[in-house]
């Protein structure tokens, strides 16, 4: 059984002993103060997922505004900033309740009316998942976007509900 569920400061450690798990390049000090940064924030979205009384997977999503004109309204956007499901819990269906809680969050609490993301172009899970589950649509391909120098497919979702 794994629960989703906001995450507090307490979880930093777990969470980030999960993102290590998921992204194993990462620096341990960089992601600890990035989750602490994210969850002290009043823009910032951050669930868990929690299987066994252990953090199994994480994600972060960020209500955006922009300024359209002085005239109009303001329109918001979220963006998914992070997500990560341990290797152990993969193929669980745990990124999509992940990704699916943080989007009706962002709607929820900001008003979001779209979300996007990058993801790598090399992570086939992933854009199937985006594509092929939760309903994302391929934007562009922004060039050389993660620090080894990959390529990033920008991804964006209307969301329900605005």
């Amino acid at each position: 059984m794994v629960d989703i569920r906001m995450a507090t400061l307490a979880d930093i450690p777990e969470i980030v002993a999960c993102a290590l798990g998921c992204f194993p390049s990462s620096d341990p000090v960089t992601t600890s103060s990035f989750f602490e940064k994210y969850l002290l924030s009043p823009l910032e979205i951050v669930y868990v997922a929690e299987s066994g009384g252990h953090i199994v997977g994480h994600v972060v999503a960020t209500m955006l505004t922009d300024e359209l004109e002085e005239d109009e309204d303001e329109w918001r956007e979220g963006h998914i900033s992070w997500v990560g499901v341990h290797p152990t819990h993969r193929k669980l269906g745990i990124a999509a309740k992940l990704m699916t809680a943080a989007e009706k969050a962002l709607v929820q609490e900001y008003g979001c009316e779209y979300v996007e993301l990058h993801v790598r172009v090399s992570n086939l899970a992933a854009v199937n998942l985006y594509t092929n589950i939760l309903g994302y649509s391929l934007l562009c391909t922004e060039d050389k976007y993660f620090n080894d120098g990959e390529d990033a497919y920008v991804m964006y979702k209307e969301l329900p509900g605005t």
